[in-house]
């Protein structure tokens, strides 16, 4: 029989040091009191797989999850400003039961919680979506960028890699060459082999050690002087593997980006749009993608990558993990407006009111397209041929495929004009030698004008406008009202496990200014002691679940007893 967990007791309803004060010092509507009633009723029952059953008694997941998120709701990121709250601010008395854990006890309970925070989010967006402040059916996507922790100066250059590792390589080659031809010769034969690995020198070095070691000792003044001189060369052939492995290591490291951070090696060096100096200098940071709705955070994403356009499927696919669905509406602007965005939508089944490039350009009031571009020519469907200028059909000539940096292939159709040279247009037409050829995405146009249709109609136009206050929105209350401009963790798995806490505070804090603005139009606001039932008739399973916690938590169970 497995033992029992046993938690320190927690109870926020007992009042030790001022009876009945505390709690009728706190409003009915405080923020928190929602949070309390909310945190209470949330499964949270794979938090219990993450404590031991032995040893001291550790702190309550319900009180901890309490106190952290609830100092995010009040712009308190740093362990040790919580842990003073828990001791000076009446709410954090309240909320922890009088429970002082430190700042170690607090950071430890974060990073022990980093992957089942997340579940914990997405079972807030569930809850707001059947309590109607949310539907789940249109999702807003923008992204920004988050600068990480790690100092600007510590960067790693793609470019700056392969060119010193392969200065390096001509350096190996050249004292290979001078320590032994045989080696040298060995290793260049097969296949005109123009590279080696860190661990193959240091075999190389080894070999030629032990050969130098056989030899007899020398005599002569020039027999030490070559001896010394197979040392040193042999010494700095292994410095130079070790070398090759650092370079190797930091190639690994950056897989398919152009650049990391030493100290941060997840992050990648961006253009931040807060640029104190005004120089376009990169900052290692992350790309974080939001989607929205009511200005809510529906689901979030970290990136590798500085550009939006890879992110749109990986983060529809999250989506889909948290709430086994996709939105039927989605909302993004030009930085997502490829053909394979466009493409994985319409087989998704999700209406895209997303902007192409030059969308904004066509809705300008007296816009007039280059008569010389190609979106411009006559294009002929039947007879697949496109009419210049000048009247000259541009025959189809073949066909290009186009891979992009996610593996999509996309194809274009190439067409050519003929007898260009004299004609009176060709210096506005084009500037190349011989005749026009251009190359045309038939599949990739016939996308955008479908999304300029959605785009001008009376629902596109208010996704529109309502795109301009929903992420947007959400990042400005983010960064300039809850000052939350920087990650203050290493590594992706802590920066997300961060993000996830901030997500929760944020839509418990937006929720809770909702339901005062109702109150002061003179709607029916919710008592916060409302939320229990609710959650009850909403989530009956949660009832089994207290229960059950109760006949294996008897500290829990004692503590409902003191209440």
């Amino acid at each position: 029989m497995s033992a029992k967990i046993h938690f320190r007791d927690y109870n926020p309803k007992q009042m030790i040091l001022f009876p009945q004060r505390l709690d009728k010092d706190i409003a009915e509507n405080d923020p928190v009191r929602v949070v309390d009633a909310v945190i209470d009723n949330l499964r949270l029952d794979n938090f219990n797989k993450l404590y031991k059953e032995r040893g001291r008694s550790p702190y309550h997941p319900k009180m901890m999850l309490k106190a952290v998120i609830y100092g995010y709701m009040n712009n308190l990121y740093s362990c040790r400003k919580i842990e003073t709250a828990l001791k000076r601010d009446i709410h954090f008395i309240w909320l922890a039961g009088y429970e002082q854990p430190d700042f170690n006890t607090i950071n430890r309970f974060r990073n022990r919680v980093k992957e089942e925070i997340n579940e914990v989010f997405t079972q807030l967006v569930v809850v707001l979506a059947e309590k109607g402040f949310i539907t789940l059916d249109v999702e807003y996507i923008d992204g920004t960028k988050i600068e990480s922790k790690a100092n600007k100066y510590t960067f790693v250059w793609r470019k700056s890699t392969e060119r010193n590792r392969a200065k390096l390589m001509g350096k190996i080659k050249a004292l290979l060459e001078q320590i032994d031809e045989s080696i040298a010769q060995e290793n260049t034969e097969e296949e005109n082999r123009q590279s080696f690995t860190a661990a193959e020198l240091m075999d190389m070095a080894e070999e030629l050690n032990r050969k130098l070691d056989d030899r007899p000792t020398p005599e002569t003044k020039e027999q030490k002087k070559e001896h010394k001189e197979r040392k040193k060369q042999i010494k700095q052939l292994k410095a130079h593997a070790d070398k090759l492995g650092e370079y190797d290591e930091k190639l690994r490291i950056l897989g398919d980006r152009n650049s990391y951070s030493k100290t941060d090696p997840d992050a990648t060096f961006m253009r931040m749009k807060e640029d104190a100096m005004n120089n376009g200098q990169t900052k290692p940071g992350y790309n974080l993608q939001i989607g929205t709705e009511n200005q809510f955070i529906l689901d979030f994403g970290l990136f590798q990558t500085p550009g939006d356009t890879f992110t749109m499927i990986p983060f529809y696919k999250s989506f889909h993990n948290r709430y086994d669905r996709l939105p039927h509406t989605g909302v993004a602007d030009s930085g997502y407006g490829s053909e394979e965005n466009y493409r994985f939508m319409e087989e998704a089944g999700i209406e895209a009111y997303v902007k192409y490039n030059w969308f904004h350009r066509e809705q300008r009031m007296h816009y007039e397209p280059d008569p010389f571009s190609v979106q411009a020519l006559h294009y002929n469907a039947d007879g697949d041929y496109y009419v210049c200028p000048m009247g000259q059909h541009m025959e189809r000539i073949g066909t290009t495929h186009t891979k992009t940096g996610s593996g999509y292939v996309s194809e274009s159709a190439r067409y050519q004009a003929r007898r260009c040279q004299g004609c009176p247009l060709r210096g506005s037409c084009f500037k190349a030698k011989g005749d026009r050829i251009i190359e045309v995405n038939h599949r990739l146009n016939e996308y955008r004008r479908k999304a300029r249709e959605r785009l001008t109609s009376e629902e596109g136009v208010r996704h529109r406008g309502q795109r301009c206050i929903e992420p947007e929105a959400v990042f400005g209350q983010m960064k300039y009202d809850m000052a939350y401009k920087r990650f203050r963790h290493f590594g992706m798995d802590k920066v997300n496990m961060d993000f996830a806490f901030f997500a929760i505070a944020f839509n418990l804090k937006k929720m809770c200014s909702k339901i005062a603005k109702q109150a002061k139009k003179g709607g029916n606001t919710p008592h916060p002691g409302l939320f229990l039932l609710f959650f009850q008739i909403i989530r009956p399973e949660n009832r089994i679940f207290r229960k059950s916690i109760q006949k294996s938590d008897p500290s829990s169970s004692s503590g409902s007893q003191a209440a």
